[in-house]
């Protein structure tokens, strides 16, 4: 008979078992695993044993359930019985048995014993737990256990799938996790580092995904979340960089099963329940295939690593001896920027914003954040890329705000484009030109296409019933008009929905309706429209839809949502409105009316462009050289797929249509929503207030991205991904190695004499730029970042593993090993900087002045990894690059953005800063007054050249943000003021004392 073993278990296949069905006394968990050719011979055996013992004809039941053989499940009869868990206090494999129990609604007696008690004769040493099924037969595999009490419920199937999880968890997690466990319950040195790898790829897999196999709950995700729990309760850490794992994690931990499972096994002991078992259990031995691997007979510390091949070694050392005599320079950027014959002509637009009102952070990410980073990866490609974007002016949302603030809708536009644009400016997004659409361009081109649709008669007209405000003498939109709501009564319910029972309604249904603006009561009258004839259009539309769709990136969330219009079949849409502030309709009998934003608004990409530049129409009316990328959120998806390409496909004049439509979910604020009105969330001018580099925003936006699925910003897991990514991990590294450089090589890059472990790591180094590459060129802007952070860990890796620190104390040779591991180290950095770039613009620039570093480097055009810093190259000044976020700050900051403040505990929330922990440190003292004196001259040089107002205060700012960071650098108060200050010369208080 052969057999595969693992952990605790055993798989068999049905021909072996075939030959030894008879012999069913074994004390051993038999899982069998087989394919539809083996169930000729599972039926046989199952007939054979109709009449057996209790845990071989259970067994056999829940084989065949689970197999789906339902005609031999009434051939063996199952004698009811009591199971029994024997188990030591505190042991973490018992979460599977008790969590499988509860969810299969099984009653199973628990009884806890000593880990040095015999409990079973024939066992030399204790495997808790075991699960006692009577007749002296036991189950001694925890996830045989785990399976076996699942299989009671006809809900769990089991599955090849699903098995293979069970294997995973035994022989590829188990062996690393093992050891750490007992040396973080041991109190010994842990590094998570040996975790990376299995945690890695089950954070891949978890990707878009609720649960391990398919969309249901099954033994797969019991066992590798009881295998964790004990590391992650201990550790909180441990998964803090694994978004999916984490919302995988939460999600089961919050289920009533597990979480009476853990109560039981840890009895209110929390953590610490699991010590004493974790510190008596064997280690588990890692495969053979693993330990040779990592070249011992542990798991190695450093896991990061590819099974490069030799090629790519090979090519990776030719690129890095030789690369810089053939690699590209950066292009050169000339405004305006035009479409140039046979080169990779791309045009980037972002969502308009509304002009009425601060963006918060899911707006910043949602549109122009992430079309700043693909847009700046454009350019470290050399691809000849536009990136337009402005303020969509016009509407109902605008003139509303006007009349809550006493204006005019035009004073409105001027104060709020302004406000976007600083806010834009200070989370550094770069537009090639950011406009608005109330232009006269807007209007001219506007018009323009509805003329030639009214003439290719794809418009058509219809009436509708609305509201009108006879003492105003205007048609009342919904956001105009209150009364009490239809269904519940609620007395101040808006007309498009009710603020107390939530529902939608339709503003001419409201009881005793009143104008917002002058309270009289407004009466129903029809008013005639112009409407898209989107059904004349469907044709050209789902076949543009199809076309782009399968040729082009378009996200499944933008597939899916085109996708269902078309197949529910388009309707005319209205594309006018009884406003006054919009783009004028020109067509005779409606030029009292504007079209509505919905068509106008998309137009605005256009008219910005003409505002940009007068060969607009190079770029707009030339579908054969441009690839255009739309960014939004997915509620923008309906517009920028069916109804502005339909407009556009109607006009018929050769207009540039998108060919790749990128559509995020939605960005929560700590699992609820951002709302201005009630004080929840970060909105853009506050994310400055809080003194965070715009850097730290832009870098923890764009890991959390919601490209599958809504994702939400958490202050703590802000905290954390700082803490660790980018100052443990990436800031780490970086500073580590340029300050060795400096400290024992004059900061000087030394002789580099490549050893295979180097060129190693240039391969591997190589093959992730490969894949960020590719994700940019895929616009998997998260997964790109994540090729970032895996390079610096790399050169973590490498760094700890060679431990210069200790060869440059010794001879020649291993003073020039130091050298080249931290020569090929630094030349690391100098890649890290480039591909910061679309994320982390400043700090991208601030690591390149560090290293002293030519621009030629600000290209990726190859994916080749180039060595710029050669040896004799002289670096600059080192400084870290992040700082620590403490807790106290995420607590104040956490407590400000609630919507739970009264309005004066927020009027006496002094900003936070960036850094705080009262510590003074001198070197980065050292360094920010040198920055404040620099700052400081670029001010007073601006203001002696009498330089635009506007160009002065965002310099000031930056004066400021300095300023402060400096005073926390030194340990001071950064609000505090300087002495003197505030203080009336001359002037007596009460009492006759200055």
């Amino acid at each position: 008979m052969t057999a595969l073993s693992c952990q605790r278990s055993m798989i068999i296949s049905p021909h072996a078992l075939h030959d030894c069905h008879t012999d069913w006394g074994l004390s051993l968990p038999v899982w069998i695993c087989c394919s539809v050719d083996d169930e000729i011979i599972i039926k046989k055996i199952l007939s054979e044993h109709s009449s057996c013992g209790r845990r071989t004809a259970s067994f056999l039941f829940t084989f065949a359930r689970n197999f789906n053989i339902t005609d031999l499940e009434r051939a063996v009869t199952v004698t009811e019985f009591e199971m029994k868990l024997i188990t030591d206090a505190g042991n973490q494999h018992t979460l599977k048995a008790l969590v499988a129990a509860n969810l299969a609604a099984v009653n199973i007696e628990c009884k806890v014993v000593n880990s040095a008690d015999q409990v079973l004769p024939f066992l030399k040493k204790n495997r808790f737990p075991v699960l006692e099924l009577g007749d002296d037969e036991h189950l001694f595999s925890a996830n045989a256990i785990c399976s076996y009490i699942l299989g009671q419920s006809e809900t769990y199937k089991s599955s090849v799938h699903i098995d293979e999880w069970l294997e995973w968890e035994a022989t590829q997690l188990q062996p690393f996790l093992g050891p750490y466990l007992a040396a973080i319950y041991g109190s010994g040195k842990a590094e998570v580092a040996v975790l990376e790898s299995s945690l890695s790829h089950l954070n891949a897999k978890l990707d878009g995904k609720a649960y391990l196999v398919e969309d249901a709950l099954s033994a797969a995700d019991i066992v590798v979340w009881a295998a964790l729990y004990p590391a992650a309760t201990k550790n909180t850490a441990i998964i803090a960089n694994y978004q999916h794992i984490q919302h995988w994690y939460q999600s089961l931990t919050s289920q009533d099963a597990f979480q009476q499972a853990v109560a039981k096994v840890t009895e209110g002991k929390g953590s610490s329940a699991f010590k004493a078992s974790i510190l008596a259990q064997p280690l588990v031995a890692a495969p053979k295939e693993l330990t040779e691997k990592t070249g011992g007979d542990s798991p190695r510390e450093e896991c990061i690593s590819h099974d490069v091949s030799i090629e790519e070694i090979s090519a990776a050392r030719e690129i890095w001896l030789h690369g810089h005599k053939t690699a590209a320079k950066p292009k050169k950027r000339v405004h305006p920027l035009l479409p140039e014959e046979g080169a990779h002509n791309i045009l980037i637009t972002s969502a308009l914003p509304y002009v009425n009102n601060v963006p918060h952070l899911g707006n910043i990410i949602g549109c122009v954040l992430s079309a700043d980073v693909f847009s700046r990866f454009c350019r470290l490609r050399n691809y000849n890329v536009l990136y337009v974007c402005g303020t969509d002016e016009y509407g109902t949302a605008t003139e509303t705000k006007a009349v809550e603030e006493g204006v005019t809708p035009q004073e409105i536009c001027a104060k709020y484009f302004e406000l976007h644009k600083k806010v834009y400016e200070w989370f550094d997004i770069d537009f090639d030109h950011f406009g608005r659409t109330t232009t006269p361009q807007q209007t001219e081109i506007a018009q323009d296409i509805f003329w030639r649709l009214h003439k290719n008669n794809y418009t058509t007209e219809d009436t509708v019933q609305q509201l009108l405000c006879q003492r105003c003498n205007r048609y009342l939109a919904d956001r105009f008009v209150e009364g009490i709501c239809p269904l519940c009564n609620y007395e101040d319910a808006r007309g498009d929905q009710c603020d107390k029972c939530g529902k939608l309604i339709v503003a001419t249904e409201l009881k005793k309706p009143r104008c917002k603006v002058c309270g009289d009561s407004p009466i129903i009258k029809q008013s005639t429209h112009l409407f898209l004839d989107l059904p004349a259009l469907l044709p050209q539309i789902e076949a543009f839809v199809k076309k782009s769709s399968a040729e082009g990136d378009w996200t499944a969330n933008s597939k899916l949502i085109a996708s269902t219009w078309i197949r529910d079949g388009l309707k005319p849409r209205c594309i006018t409105r009884d406003l006054k502030w919009g783009t004028p309709v020109p067509l005779e009998g409606y030029t009292d009316k504007v079209f509505y934003v919905w068509f106008d608004a998309p137009i605005g990409y256009i008219s910005i462009t003409a505002c940009y530049s007068k060969d607009w129409e190079k770029w707009w009316k030339n579908p054969q050289q441009v690839q255009m990328y739309n960014f939004m959120a997915k509620d923008n998806v309906p517009f920028h797929s069916i109804v502005f390409p339909g407009s556009l496909i109607g006009a018929t004049d050769n207009y540039t249509l998108v060919n790749h439509l990128i559509a995020t979910e939605y960005l929560n604020y700590e699992d609820g929503k951002f709302s201005k009105s009630r004080g929840v969330g970060v909105f853009g001018d506050q994310a400055k207030e809080t003194g965070i580099p715009a850097d730290i925003w832009r870098f923890y936006l764009l890991y959390v991205r919601p490209e599958n699925q809504d994702s939400s910003f958490s202050w703590s897991d802000f905290v954390l991904k700082n803490n660790s990514e980018l100052l443990n991990n990436l800031g780490n590294f970086i500073n580590r190695a340029l300050t060795f450089l400096e400290k024992n090589f004059g900061g000087v890059v030394p002789e580099m004499v490549l050893v295979p472990e180097d060129e190693k790591l240039l391969a591997e180094v190589t093959r992730e730029l490969q894949e960020y590459i590719k994700y940019l060129d895929k616009v998997k802007i998260r997964d790109a970042l994540r090729c970032i952070l895996n390079i610096s860990r790399l050169g973590n890796q490498h760094i700890q593993a060679n431990k210069p620190w200790v060869l440059v104390k010794g001879s020649d040779a291993d003073k020039t090993r130091a050298g080249t591991v931290i020569g090929v180290c630094v030349n690391i950095s100098c890649l890290l900087s480039v591909m910061l770039q679309p994320y982390m613009p400043q700090t991208s620039k601030i690591i390149q002045q560090q290293l002293n570093a030519d621009e030629d480097c600000n290209v990726l055009t190859e994916g080749s990894f180039v060595c710029y810093l050669k040896t004799g190259h002289k670096i600059g000044k080192p400084s870290p690059l992040f700082n620590k976020i403490e807790q106290d700050l995420v607590d104040s900051l956490k407590k400000r953005f609630s919507g739970q403040q009264s309005k004066a505990e927020k009027e006496n929330t002094a900003p936070a800063a960036a850094t705080t922990g009262g510590a003074a440190n001198p070197a980065d003292a050292e360094r920010l007054e040198k920055e404040v004196t620099q700052q400081g001259e670029v001010v007073r040089k601006l203001k002696t050249e009498k330089a635009d107002k506007e160009k002065i205060d965002v310099e000031v700012q930056k004066l400021l943000a300095l300023k402060r960071a400096l005073a926390i650098s030194k340990g001071e108060d950064p609000d505090a003021k300087p002495a003197g200050a505030g203080k009336s010369k001359g002037k007596k208080k009460k009492g006759g004392k200055k």
